[in-house]
């Protein structure tokens, strides 16, 4: 059976009760053992948008998880991240052996006064897809079961004016590490990595010299990143690790060499140039190759003359 609908999950008491657990110890911070999660639903297929964050450790899921067309030997454990306002859709399938792990979750309102509230939006892996989830080696998987413990272990302990500092640094602790091994899978991941640029480049090469260009203007990251089948936050980060440059750098990088081949090779006007790349207001098109050149496209054409 198909989800009826997509359930909203306010607190972390909600999802325990659909999960099958009983209330949580602490309502705004919560380690559950993932082997043990039982929705409670008579649907294959469950969906909802919780408005709390949640960091998953998974074993032994059903089938290998991918990342574009790569499958990982990564695959002893992989982690997840859902933030406040994502939408999740689970299949529930049976396996054997069952999956394990741990879910951590902790609620926005546990950050409030804290410098996480703020930096917490640092930590791109939170607006990663599903299937960029982090993979990780048996050694990476002992520490952030370790972290997972020593927080349950605190708020299992009487809660006291120490308590939330104390657990918030344990978070902290938790997220430094996972962003350590996510730059570590962009480094393991070259050759993958590589193909993914090589796409990157193709597609805009496809895209400047076809009648999108002129039709639709500039492309979007998210019109990129949508046709490569990542998440923009990844995406950027994979070409920041491999190129040092973001996925907006590349698409202006494309832009310049552009209109630097019809400024220098066409008798085209400076506006039916900008017209050609999708601008409206030529103005618009000279502010933005001066920003990228420090000349000004007449001032460019100029230098060939």
């Amino acid at each position: 059976m198909k989800p009826k609908h997509t359930l909203t999950i306010n607190s972390i008491s909600e999802f325990h009760k659909i999960s099958g657990f009983p209330k949580p110890e602490h309502p705004l911070v919560s380690l559950v053992d993932y082997s043990k999660v039982n929705y409670q639903t008579d649907s294959d297929e469950i969906s909802w948008i919780q408005n709390f964050y949640s960091v998953g450790l998974k074993r032994n899921m059903n089938g290998k998880f991918k990342y574009g067309q790569q499958q990982y030997d990564f695959d002893e454990g992989l982690m997840s991240f859902v933030s406040p306002g994502q939408l999740i859709n689970l299949k529930i399938e049976p396996s054997d052996p069952k999956p394990t792990g741990m879910l951590l979750f902790f609620h926005p309102d546990f950050l409030w006064n804290t410098p996480l509230a703020k930096n917490i939006k640092h930590y791109n892996f939170f607006g990663y897809a599903v299937n960029e989830a982090l993979f990780m080696s048996d050694k990476e998987e002992k520490i952030i079961e370790g972290i997972m413990q020593d927080i349950e272990q605190e708020y299992h302990a009487n809660i006291d004016k120490h308590s939330q500092g104390i657990i918030i640094a344990q978070i902290e602790q938790l997220l430094n590490y996972c962003d350590r091994f996510y730059q570590r899978q962009f480094v393991t991941r070259k050759i993958t990595n590589h193909q993914i640029l090589e796409k990157l480049e193709d597609l805009l090469d496809h895209y400047f010299n076809s009648e999108e260009l002129t039709n639709k203007g500039l492309p979007t990251v998210q019109d990129i990143s949508s046709k490569l089948n990542l998440s923009p936050n990844y995406l950027s980060n994979l070409l920041q690790s491999l190129t040092n440059q973001s996925t907006q750098q590349h698409i202006h990088d494309k832009f310049i060499a552009k209109a630097k081949e019809m400024l220098s090779t066409t008798q085209l006007s400076v506006s039916e140039v900008a017209y050609q790349m999708g601008f409206e207001y030529p103005q618009s098109f000279s502010k933005l190759f001066k920003s990228k050149t420090n000349f000004s496209p007449v001032e460019f054409r100029a230098s060939f003359n």
